[in-house]
């Protein structure tokens, strides 16, 4: 089945703004990464960005309910959608913990953590424009999913270093634990991202 030749081009609008929106925040939480000083703002632009991702959500979740017959498996669209959503949520949850525990200087293992995450949904982006443009069993689409995979896998590497460094270092135990909890959050980000790269994998076998 070439879901090329598909009408209904709604979902596939409302999946890529899914993923345009977890890149607009990896990118606003990699740029308070690096200014701690301008938290409150980068704060509230990340609450924006999610309450823009909720949104989304929201519609396509109810335009699946809505629709007799959609373009993708139900469940496949529910299923991709909410791992965008993830994604948006994971990053504004580790960006507020930063707030909530007042934290007012970066690790130096943060930053290099989080660009990898901005990598990883540059990367979620340019698959969901290929699912738009209709899934198609190519070299393109199979290596962009690879490439996820592997983004994912540079990132636990840097997480189980930033994880290493932060117990060896640290002798407060409630600055290890506000740490890990931020650690703990950007790396199911990522990982909510290879997800989608799974999923898509599946939608590809499936359709392709």
């Amino acid at each position: 089945m070439n879901l090329s030749i598909q009408k209904d081009t709604v979902f596939h609008e409302l999946l890529a703004s899914q993923a345009e929106v977890a890149y607009a925040a990896a990118v606003e939480f990699h740029n308070l990464s690096k200014d701690f000083g301008g938290l409150a703002g980068h704060i509230d632009k990340l609450n924006k960005i999610e309450s823009q991702g909720d949104d989304l959500t929201h519609e396509l979740q109810t335009k699946v309910t809505d629709t007799f017959i959609t373009p993708l498996d139900k469940e496949d669209l529910r299923l991709l959608s909410q791992a965008l959503d993830d994604v948006t949520d994971m990053v504004e949850a580790a960006a507020v913990r930063i707030d909530l525990y007042n934290i007012d200087k970066p690790r130096l293992d943060l930053e290099p953590m989080v660009a990898g995450l901005v990598r990883a949904t540059s990367l979620v982006v340019e698959a969901m424009k290929l699912l738009k443009n209709g899934i198609h069993k190519t070299k393109s689409f199979e290596e962009k999913l690879e490439q996820i995979h592997t983004a994912e896998n540079e990132n636990d590497v840097l997480f189980r270093e930033a994880l290493r460094s932060l117990f060896h270092e640290a002798t407060d135990p409630l600055y290890v634990m506000k740490w890990k909890e931020i650690y703990d959050r950007v790396e199911v980000a990522v990982d909510k991202c290879e997800d989608i790269a799974k999923i898509s994998g599946m939608i590809l076998t499936k359709y392709a």
